[in-house]
């Protein structure tokens, strides 16, 4: 792999106008080994991912403030669930907090759009998961008008700058958009209806909301130009092929994790007197 998977799919801050158009959903940035060369590689990345959670894990529970959110969005079927599923799945759950938002409830209207998504962050030393996330915001909000335009176009800024605030506070962020095609999310809901195992994940919603794919399209060009940030970019995974969207997230998620250059704890002990009170017990029990 020439290049980090980060650097080919990031979106440059400050970087102009963005055009999902021009980034083709099947293509497999720093990939060219196919399908099975893939899942071999998310295999072996999970052993170091494992290793490095660990770590973080470990940081967070001697006085470490750092931890790491990964945030994924994309359009229904885009596979947030299966890459949460393939990637997470690598690590251990003891240290992951993985939360999917869905529409908001009463107490949650009720408060800053912003409330519920600062009221689910990774405790320190965790890894968090955002299935959908503070976006939504200025996405299905925005295409269903469900708040008045000249309210979610000040979002963008407040959440740079709720972003940033994190980012002092020692939280790493991870976005990521999958980005899927047309035709592949017809494949996918069509795929569902012919199984009926998986009708009970079917939502007749995500057919009425095709029709506004291209207000979705457009919608998250914004939030690539305007919210893709020197401390916290986004990432555009192409996902129309599922390997790849968990093989790209897999070394999305290491490369960051080794971008904290974490170290195991070396806390104030003293390892001989220990040894020796623990020798004298054993004695003592043998007694």
């Amino acid at each position: 792999m020439a290049r980090p998977v980060g650097d080919l799919l990031r979106v440059r801050p400050g970087s102009g106008p963005v055009s999902l158009v021009d980034v083709d959903p099947r293509s497999t940035p720093g990939h060219d080994g196919g399908k099975t060369a893939a899942r071999e590689a998310v295999a072996e990345v999970g052993e170091r991912l494992a290793e490095l959670q660990k770590q973080l894990y470990a940081e967070g529970r001697t006085g470490g403030h750092r931890r790491l959110l990964v945030v994924l969005q994309g359009m229904d079927t885009s596979g947030k669930g299966g890459a949460i599923k393939h990637v997470a799945g690598l690590m251990n759950p003891a240290g992951l907090r993985i939360h999917g938002f869905g529409k908001p409830t009463e107490q949650e209207l009720s408060h800053d759009f912003l409330w519920r998504f600062d009221r689910d962050l990774p405790a320190p030393g965790y890894l968090g998961m955002f299935d959908r996330s503070h976006y939504e915001d200025v996405l299905v909000v925005r295409v269903h008008d469900l708040v008045p335009p000249q309210e979610w176009q000040t979002r963008y800024d407040r959440i740079n700058a709720w972003e940033c605030e994190l980012a002092e506070q020692g939280v790493t962020m991870l976005k990521v958009m999958l980005h899927l095609s047309p035709g592949e999310q017809r494949e996918r809901l069509l795929a569902r209806l012919d199984d009926p195992t998986k009708h009970w994940k079917f939502n007749p919603g995500d057919v009425d909301e095709r029709r506004h794919w291209h207000a979705y399209s457009s919608a998250y060009e914004t939030v690539l130009e305007r919210c893709s940030t020197d401390v916290a970019p986004w990432h555009v995974l192409p996902a129309d092929r599922k390997w790849y969207r968990s093989w790209g997230l897999a070394h999305l998620l290491l490369e960051t994790l080794c971008g904290l250059d974490l170290q195991w704890p070396r806390p104030e002990l003293d390892v001989e007197a220990l040894r020796a009170a623990l020798a004298d017990r054993a004695e003592g029990d043998a007694a």
